[in-house]
């Protein structure tokens, strides 16, 4: 048995086989043959360093580093390899293959003509990413955690305070490798400082807190750049999380990458049940929680905070052409994959089953928003009305644009200042008398918000109020377009 030194492709013919493998066991004979050809040859076994017998030159590789570094899919493979460099390979058991490429002329006599191989153990299930941090120059800077043999898994992240309160997924090294598959990004890159303790923020910390999420690997790069809009100075991530207000992240994805991981915009877009918008929006969670320190009762200060706090996350409908999709309309380019954050409060349902015109089912979205934080406060937060289908067909059906029905509601929700001064109709909330204006606007231009989403059965719309401050004090709209 020979040991197996620096890996370097041995010249000559190289065959991986493995013990658990009837096509491997038939082919003994062969190798014996072509061992005593006069011909180079080196035999790699994947699971019994005694197999093959009666062939002098057969390596260990039950450790599977030159199965991995060889790119083995399936054993028996036959490799012609000249001047290290693989020449031609053929898998499993063809006579004639094996024939032509060792040019041995009688080789297999006796044997049947061909016979399929068997999976390679390199390529078994978890063997991709525990193969990569053995042999792939891959190195995982985070902290290594160890946990007493007894311990469960779930309940060490519950008492080491890395949960948002449901479990998590456990972190393994094989499990981050697995993950950071999913984008070509380095995973040492530094992306921004997350508050509030300004914790450096890697890619691979990303990596991370998305497995805890469970994100499958495709949606790291949605991931990262919800990361990076959050860190971006506009979206106030460290005020928003410091808010007493309800308010957390909502995350909406725009374009390709939405169709191609699977995202929901349709019915329940804003529910639960789907994996890709549950998981997405957590993992962000998380890493403000467990890189930046953002923890409940600690600098997340919210009186009562809200469910959309653990996961707040969904896909634009973009079926509509005559509608662009909010990241369209915010300039990106139309087939741009893209992720836009709100600081968000919730939903307010809105219902509104007899409007057949545009004007009438406008008034009603204008009396819903007038409600957002409260009736008598004006440009105080922005807000999102997420549009559903059969609402939408109104408005479509009447030849009205997003930009047609902004400006209706813009009008429509101009507000008498006497009816919302503090004091007015019996309620001390309001603003102040000294404002110089006969109507104030509900939001400050730009803060309203309109996209398409939902189920296409339902006259129901949906309204997500803003936190409770908005410009150079507080959060803006911020998108991010997608990288990888």
């Amino acid at each position: 048995m020979t040991a197996l030194a620096p890996f370097e492709t041995p010249d000559g013919l190289v065959v991986i086989v493995k013990r658990d493998c009837p096509t491997c066991i038939l082919i003994e004979p062969v190798l014996q043959r072509l061992a005593t050809s006069g011909a180079p040859l080196t035999v790699y076994t994947q699971d019994d360093p005694s197999f093959p017998q009666m062939v002098p030159s057969v390596v260990d590789d039950t450790n599977l580093e030159a199965s991995y570094r060889l790119n083995i899919e399936a054993v028996p493979t036959l490799i012609r390899v000249k001047r290290h460099v693989e020449e031609e390979r053929t898998v499993g058991w063809n006579r004639e293959e094996w024939r032509a490429l060792t040019g041995v002329k009688d080789l297999g006599e006796g044997l049947p003509p061909h016979r399929v191989g068997c999976g390679a153990l390199n390529v078994g299930p978890g063997m991709a990413e525990i193969l990569l941090l053995r042999f792939g120059g891959i190195t995982l800077a985070s902290r290594r955690i160890e946990i007493a043999p007894l311990e469960d898994e779930m309940e060490a992240c519950f008492d080491r305070g890395w949960t948002d309160g449901l479990p998590v997924v456990p972190p393994t090294e094989e499990r981050v490798v697995r993950m950071l598959s999913g984008t070509r990004r380095e995973p040492s890159e530094v992306i921004g400082n997350v508050p509030p303790n300004l914790g450096p923020c890697t890619i691979e910390k990303i990596a991370v807190n998305a497995v805890m999420a469970g994100c499958k690997p495709e949606y790291l790069p949605v991931v990262i750049a919800a990361v990076e809009a959050a860190l971006m100075d506009e979206f106030c991530m460290h005020g928003l999380l410091a808010t007493t207000w309800f308010a957390g992240p909502v995350v909406i994805v725009d374009g390709p990458v939405a169709r191609r991981i699977g995202m929901n915009s349709g019915m329940n877009a804003l529910g639960q049940g789907n994996r890709a918008n549950a998981t997405i929006g957590r993992a962000l969670q998380l890493v403000i929680r467990n890189v930046g320190g953002g923890k409940p009762g600690e600098v997340d200060r919210a009186t009562l905070g809200q469910p959309g706090k653990y996961t707040f996350c969904f896909a634009e409908d973009e079926s509509d052409p005559c509608w662009p999709p909010l990241a369209v309309e915010r300039g990106l380019a139309a087939d741009a994959s893209t992720v836009t954050l709100f600081a968000g409060d919730g939903v307010q349902g809105v219902f509104d089953q007899k409007s057949r015109t545009p004007e009438s089912l406008a008034r009603t979205f204008a009396a819903c928003l007038r409600g957002v934080s409260h009736p008598k406060l004006a440009m105080a937060s922005d807000a999102i009305l997420v549009i559903s289908p059969e609402h939408l067909r109104v408005f479509r059906d009447a030849g009205w644009s997003r930009d047609r029905l902004r400006q209706e509601l813009f009008a429509l929700l101009m507000l008498p200042l006497k009816e919302i001064v503090r004091g007015a109709n019996g309620i001390e909330e309001g603003l102040p008398e000294t404002i110089q204006a006969d109507f104030i606007p509900k939001f400050r231009p730009g803060g309203l918000h309109l996209m398409r989403a939902g189920g296409k059965a339902g006259l129901f719309s949906a309204i997500i109020g803003g936190w409770l401050a908005t410009g150079a004090m507080g959060s803006n709209l911020v998108t991010r377009e997608v990288r990888d």
